[in-house]
């Protein structure tokens, strides 16, 4: 049997779990090699049936690639999500950006309470170096979404900008000012 270290390994074999003869649920335990198992914390965003449009979305405007795609419908039907209605569903989702990672769901307030509530507390943050990299997220997350501080010049950074994208996820885009950066003055 194939033996896949990574689950971006068994995406790109195009094979099913089943078929790569691993059982269900297949366990993951690091995403990255095992030279690079360092600690990552990773932001994991919850969803009610939009995570694969908010996933394909999130990889277009940060350049990211899907790895891991695992719908309930995939699962076993001893499973005890295993309704129907959520065969579509992702319960899990592993996007890839450069070193970083967001991970990915779908929930239902069935199993998950206050799913359906606006995410309060906390941010998706992106920091960049390059102001025009920064912009083009801003203006890209925000289609469809609800700015809440629109990009530009701050007291500590040459831009910055915060916003709730249509899938209600909030984030916050911020340059990295260079050492001799000075805010302009008023």
């Amino acid at each position: 049997m194939q033996q896949f270290k990574r689950c971006s390994d068994l995406c790109a074999s195009g094979k099913s779990r089943a078929a790569a003869g691993l059982p269900f649920p297949f366990q993951i335990r690091n995403h990255n090699d095992e030279k690079d198992a360092i600690m990552k914390i990773v932001t994991s965003l919850s969803f009610q049936g939009q995570c694969r449009e908010a996933f394909e979305f999130y990889a277009k405007v940060l350049g990211g690639k899907i790895t891991a795609a695992h719908s309930y419908g995939e699962a076993p039907p001893d499973m005890p999500i295993n309704d129907p209605k959520y065969k579509d569903w992702l319960m899990h989702c592993w996007l890839e950006v450069g070193d970083q990672a967001l991970m990915g769901a779908d929930m239902d307030v069935e199993w998950a309470r206050n799913i359906d509530k606006p995410k309060n507390g906390f941010d998706v943050t992106l920091h960049t170096q390059d102001k025009a990299e920064a912009q083009r997220w801003f203006d890209q997350l925000s289609e469809g979404g609800k700015p809440v501080m629109p990009f530009g010049e701050t007291f500590w950074s040459p831009g910055f900008g915060s916003l709730i994208d249509r899938f209600g996820v909030p984030w916050m885009i911020n340059v990295i000012p260079s050492p001799d950066w000075r805010p302009t003055q008023g």
